[in-house]
Protein backbone atom coordinates (compact mmCIF):
# COMPACT_ATOMS: atom_id res chain seq x y z
CA UNK A 1 0.00 0.00 0.00
CA UNK A 2 1.64 3.30 -0.86
CA UNK A 3 1.93 6.12 1.32
CA UNK A 4 -1.01 8.85 1.82
CA UNK A 5 -0.20 11.64 -0.63
CA UNK A 6 -3.17 13.57 0.07
CA UNK A 7 -6.53 13.55 -2.51
CA UNK A 8 -5.59 13.62 -6.08
CA UNK A 9 -9.07 15.54 -7.42
CA UNK A 10 -8.32 14.31 -10.74
CA UNK A 11 -8.58 10.27 -9.59
CA UNK A 12 -11.24 11.61 -6.71
CA UNK A 13 -13.46 12.77 -10.25
CA UNK A 14 -13.55 9.59 -11.55
CA UNK A 15 -14.31 7.90 -8.54
CA UNK A 16 -17.45 10.08 -9.09
CA UNK A 17 -17.96 8.97 -12.27
CA UNK A 18 -18.37 5.86 -11.96
CA UNK A 19 -20.70 6.36 -9.45
CA UNK A 20 -22.52 8.72 -11.53
CA UNK A 21 -22.13 6.13 -14.70
CA UNK A 22 -24.17 3.34 -12.39
CA UNK A 23 -26.88 6.05 -11.15
CA UNK A 24 -27.91 6.59 -14.79
CA UNK A 25 -29.03 3.37 -15.12
CA UNK A 26 -30.87 2.66 -11.88
CA UNK A 27 -31.86 6.36 -10.46
CA UNK A 28 -35.65 5.35 -11.09
CA UNK A 29 -35.25 2.22 -8.07
CA UNK A 30 -33.45 4.51 -5.72
CA UNK A 31 -35.33 7.62 -5.60
CA UNK A 32 -38.39 6.60 -4.00
CA UNK A 33 -37.19 5.97 0.33
CA UNK A 34 -35.20 9.15 -0.19
CA UNK A 35 -37.24 12.02 -1.87
CA UNK A 36 -40.67 10.83 -1.64
CA UNK A 37 -40.51 9.80 2.05
CA UNK A 38 -40.18 13.28 3.50
CA UNK A 39 -42.82 14.11 0.30
CA UNK A 40 -45.63 12.22 2.05
CA UNK A 41 -44.60 13.25 5.28
CA UNK A 42 -45.24 17.25 4.19
CA UNK A 43 -48.77 16.01 2.80
CA UNK A 44 -49.81 13.97 5.75
CA UNK A 45 -48.45 15.99 8.58
CA UNK A 46 -48.37 19.41 7.06
CA UNK A 47 -52.11 19.12 5.83
CA UNK A 48 -53.48 16.77 8.10
CA UNK A 49 -52.14 17.82 11.19
CA UNK A 50 -51.55 21.38 9.82
CA UNK A 51 -55.37 21.08 9.93
CA UNK A 52 -55.82 21.59 13.88
CA UNK A 53 -52.85 23.97 14.50
CA UNK A 54 -53.89 27.36 13.53
CA UNK A 55 -51.21 29.17 14.56
CA UNK A 56 -47.19 29.13 13.79
CA UNK A 57 -44.44 28.31 15.31
CA UNK A 58 -41.04 30.02 16.00
CA UNK A 59 -42.49 32.90 14.00
CA UNK A 60 -43.13 30.98 10.89
CA UNK A 61 -46.45 31.55 10.11
CA UNK A 62 -47.94 27.71 9.25
CA UNK A 63 -47.46 24.63 10.45
CA UNK A 64 -47.06 23.51 6.74
CA UNK A 65 -43.93 25.79 6.15
CA UNK A 66 -42.70 25.58 9.48
CA UNK A 67 -42.18 21.42 8.75
CA UNK A 68 -41.13 22.16 5.05
CA UNK A 69 -37.83 23.30 5.26
CA UNK A 70 -36.66 20.27 8.30
CA UNK A 71 -38.03 17.49 5.81
CA UNK A 72 -36.00 19.53 3.04
CA UNK A 73 -32.85 18.94 5.58
CA UNK A 74 -34.10 15.16 5.97
CA UNK A 75 -34.15 14.19 2.69
CA UNK A 76 -30.38 15.67 2.16
CA UNK A 77 -29.51 13.37 5.14
CA UNK A 78 -31.32 10.43 3.52
CA UNK A 79 -30.08 11.06 0.58
CA UNK A 80 -26.25 11.07 1.61
CA UNK A 81 -27.34 8.39 4.14
CA UNK A 82 -28.04 5.41 2.03
CA UNK A 83 -24.81 6.29 -0.32
CA UNK A 84 -22.37 6.15 2.24
CA UNK A 85 -23.61 2.69 4.45
CA UNK A 86 -25.36 0.10 2.40
CA UNK A 87 -23.97 1.12 -0.91
CA UNK A 88 -20.13 1.96 0.46
CA UNK A 89 -20.34 -1.47 2.52
CA UNK A 90 -21.02 -3.80 -0.60
CA UNK A 91 -18.34 -1.47 -2.34
CA UNK A 92 -16.21 -2.81 0.13
CA UNK A 93 -16.96 -6.19 1.48
CA UNK A 94 -19.04 -8.13 -1.22
CA UNK A 95 -18.52 -6.23 -5.07
CA UNK A 96 -14.79 -5.80 -4.12
CA UNK A 97 -14.94 -2.56 -5.88
CA UNK A 98 -12.42 -0.41 -4.11
CA UNK A 99 -9.65 -3.22 -4.04
CA UNK A 100 -9.96 -2.96 -8.41
CA UNK A 101 -10.01 1.00 -7.72
CA UNK A 102 -6.35 0.38 -5.64
CA UNK A 103 -4.98 -1.55 -8.11
CA UNK A 104 -4.46 1.94 -10.36
CA UNK A 105 -3.07 4.68 -9.36
CA UNK A 106 -6.11 5.80 -7.23
CA UNK A 107 -5.44 5.40 -3.45
CA UNK A 108 -7.64 5.58 -0.33
CA UNK A 109 -7.92 9.15 0.25
CA UNK A 110 -9.50 9.49 -3.40
CA UNK A 111 -11.84 6.82 -2.78
CA UNK A 112 -12.88 8.87 0.37
CA UNK A 113 -13.49 11.89 -1.23
CA UNK A 114 -14.87 10.55 -4.47
CA UNK A 115 -17.45 8.91 -2.23
CA UNK A 116 -18.06 11.48 -0.18
CA UNK A 117 -18.90 14.16 -3.27
CA UNK A 118 -20.84 11.78 -4.90
CA UNK A 119 -22.73 11.51 -1.49
CA UNK A 120 -23.01 15.57 -1.50
CA UNK A 121 -24.51 14.80 -4.97
CA UNK A 122 -27.16 12.82 -4.02
CA UNK A 123 -28.01 14.84 -1.17
CA UNK A 124 -28.66 18.03 -3.37
CA UNK A 125 -30.64 15.48 -6.32
CA UNK A 126 -33.50 15.10 -3.45
CA UNK A 127 -32.82 18.21 -1.41
CA UNK A 128 -33.55 20.84 -4.57
CA UNK A 129 -36.13 18.32 -5.51
CA UNK A 130 -37.64 19.05 -2.67
CA UNK A 131 -36.56 22.63 -2.72
CA UNK A 132 -38.63 23.02 -6.70
CA UNK A 133 -41.47 21.84 -4.82
CA UNK A 134 -41.34 24.66 -2.17
CA UNK A 135 -41.08 27.07 -5.12
CA UNK A 136 -44.56 25.32 -6.19
CA UNK A 137 -46.27 25.82 -3.44
CA UNK A 138 -45.11 29.77 -2.85
CA UNK A 139 -45.85 30.20 -6.47
CA UNK A 140 -49.30 28.56 -6.06
CA UNK A 141 -50.29 31.30 -2.92
CA UNK A 142 -48.65 28.80 -0.05
CA UNK A 143 -45.82 30.70 1.24
CA UNK A 144 -42.79 28.02 2.15
CA UNK A 145 -39.95 30.29 1.15
CA UNK A 146 -39.73 33.95 1.86
CA UNK A 147 -37.21 36.61 0.18
CA UNK A 148 -33.79 36.04 -1.42
CA UNK A 149 -32.69 34.10 1.59
CA UNK A 150 -33.66 30.80 -0.03
CA UNK A 151 -31.30 31.18 -3.60
CA UNK A 152 -28.77 30.22 -0.58
CA UNK A 153 -30.37 26.50 0.45
CA UNK A 154 -28.47 24.47 -1.85
CA UNK A 155 -25.59 25.85 0.03
CA UNK A 156 -26.79 24.50 3.28
CA UNK A 157 -28.02 21.89 1.43
CA UNK A 158 -24.43 20.81 0.52
CA UNK A 159 -23.26 21.40 3.76
CA UNK A 160 -25.71 19.26 5.51
CA UNK A 161 -25.09 16.40 2.71
CA UNK A 162 -21.56 16.48 3.66
CA UNK A 163 -21.78 16.52 7.14
CA UNK A 164 -23.88 12.94 7.06
CA UNK A 165 -22.11 11.72 4.42
CA UNK A 166 -18.91 11.74 6.81
CA UNK A 167 -20.52 10.80 9.64
CA UNK A 168 -21.74 7.97 7.30
CA UNK A 169 -18.58 7.19 6.09
CA UNK A 170 -17.07 6.88 9.84
CA UNK A 171 -19.99 4.44 10.83
CA UNK A 172 -18.94 2.07 7.55
CA UNK A 173 -15.47 2.16 8.34
CA UNK A 174 -16.25 0.21 11.46
CA UNK A 175 -19.05 -2.19 11.12
CA UNK A 176 -17.94 -5.74 9.88
CA UNK A 177 -21.82 -6.95 8.98
CA UNK A 178 -24.09 -5.50 7.08
CA UNK A 179 -26.88 -6.09 9.79
CA UNK A 180 -25.24 -3.12 11.87
CA UNK A 181 -27.04 -0.96 9.36
CA UNK A 182 -30.48 -1.23 10.68
CA UNK A 183 -28.99 0.17 14.57
CA UNK A 184 -27.76 2.95 12.28
CA UNK A 185 -31.01 3.91 10.84
CA UNK A 186 -32.59 2.95 13.64
CA UNK A 187 -30.97 4.25 16.65
CA UNK A 188 -29.75 7.29 14.89
CA UNK A 189 -31.15 8.62 11.96
CA UNK A 190 -34.86 8.03 12.95
CA UNK A 191 -34.36 9.84 16.33
CA UNK A 192 -32.89 12.67 15.08
CA UNK A 193 -35.72 12.64 12.12
CA UNK A 194 -37.91 12.95 15.21
CA UNK A 195 -36.35 14.93 17.57
CA UNK A 196 -34.23 17.60 15.54
CA UNK A 197 -36.77 20.40 15.52
CA UNK A 198 -38.41 19.25 12.21
CA UNK A 199 -41.80 18.73 13.43
CA UNK A 200 -41.91 20.65 16.76
CA UNK A 201 -39.62 23.22 18.90
CA UNK A 202 -37.82 20.54 20.75
CA UNK A 203 -37.52 22.98 23.70
CA UNK A 204 -40.85 22.02 25.01
CA UNK A 205 -38.82 18.46 26.37
CA UNK A 206 -36.66 19.30 29.34
CA UNK A 207 -33.16 20.25 28.52
CA UNK A 208 -34.55 19.31 24.79
CA UNK A 209 -33.07 22.13 23.44
CA UNK A 210 -29.37 21.24 25.19
CA UNK A 211 -29.33 17.80 23.66
CA UNK A 212 -30.19 18.65 20.40
CA UNK A 213 -27.39 21.32 20.26
CA UNK A 214 -25.06 18.39 20.11
CA UNK A 215 -26.61 16.66 17.22
CA UNK A 216 -26.10 17.24 13.66
CA UNK A 217 -29.71 17.37 12.08
CA UNK A 218 -30.75 19.80 14.72
CA UNK A 219 -28.30 22.17 13.27
CA UNK A 220 -29.28 21.52 9.61
CA UNK A 221 -32.71 22.20 10.57
CA UNK A 222 -32.41 25.64 12.16
CA UNK A 223 -30.20 26.93 9.12
CA UNK A 224 -32.53 25.44 6.45
CA UNK A 225 -35.34 27.00 8.08
CA UNK A 226 -33.45 30.50 9.09
CA UNK A 227 -32.81 30.72 4.89
CA UNK A 228 -35.98 29.65 4.00
CA UNK A 229 -37.48 32.64 6.11
CA UNK A 230 -34.70 34.14 4.40
CA UNK A 231 -33.11 34.84 8.27
CA UNK A 232 -30.02 34.52 9.12
CA UNK A 233 -28.76 35.79 12.47
CA UNK A 234 -27.27 34.55 15.32
CA UNK A 235 -28.71 30.82 15.91
CA UNK A 236 -28.15 30.50 11.90
CA UNK A 237 -24.92 31.14 11.80
CA UNK A 238 -23.97 29.47 15.47
CA UNK A 239 -25.28 26.32 13.11
CA UNK A 240 -23.40 27.02 10.11
CA UNK A 241 -19.77 27.05 12.16
CA UNK A 242 -20.90 23.91 14.12
CA UNK A 243 -21.53 21.96 11.27
CA UNK A 244 -18.04 23.12 9.30
CA UNK A 245 -16.03 22.35 12.39
CA UNK A 246 -17.32 18.82 12.50
CA UNK A 247 -16.81 18.42 8.67
CA UNK A 248 -13.36 19.18 9.45
CA UNK A 249 -12.30 17.34 12.09
CA UNK A 250 -14.35 14.10 10.43
CA UNK A 251 -12.03 15.17 6.73
CA UNK A 252 -9.33 14.32 9.06
CA UNK A 253 -10.56 11.12 10.60
CA UNK A 254 -11.90 9.66 8.05
CA UNK A 255 -9.66 8.93 5.46
CA UNK A 256 -7.20 7.74 8.07
CA UNK A 257 -9.84 5.15 9.55
CA UNK A 258 -10.33 4.08 6.31
CA UNK A 259 -6.78 3.56 5.43
CA UNK A 260 -6.10 1.24 8.85
CA UNK A 261 -9.21 -0.82 8.29
CA UNK A 262 -7.93 -1.42 4.47
CA UNK A 263 -4.52 -2.40 5.32
CA UNK A 264 -5.36 -4.27 8.14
Amino acid sequence: MAPSRGVDWRLAWAVWMRNFTVYRRTWTLNILPNFFEPLLYLVGMGLGVGFYVREGMNGVSTYLAFIAPGLMAASAMNGASFEVTYNMFVKLHFAKTYDAFLSTPVQIEDIVMGELLWAVTRALIYGLAFLVILAGFTLAGTPMLSGPGALALPLALALIGTLFALIGQLFTSKVNTIDLYSYYFTLWLSPLFIFSNVFFPVDRFPYGAQIAWFTPLYHGVRLTRGLAQSRFGTEELVSAAWMIAVCAALLWIVPRTYRRRIIR
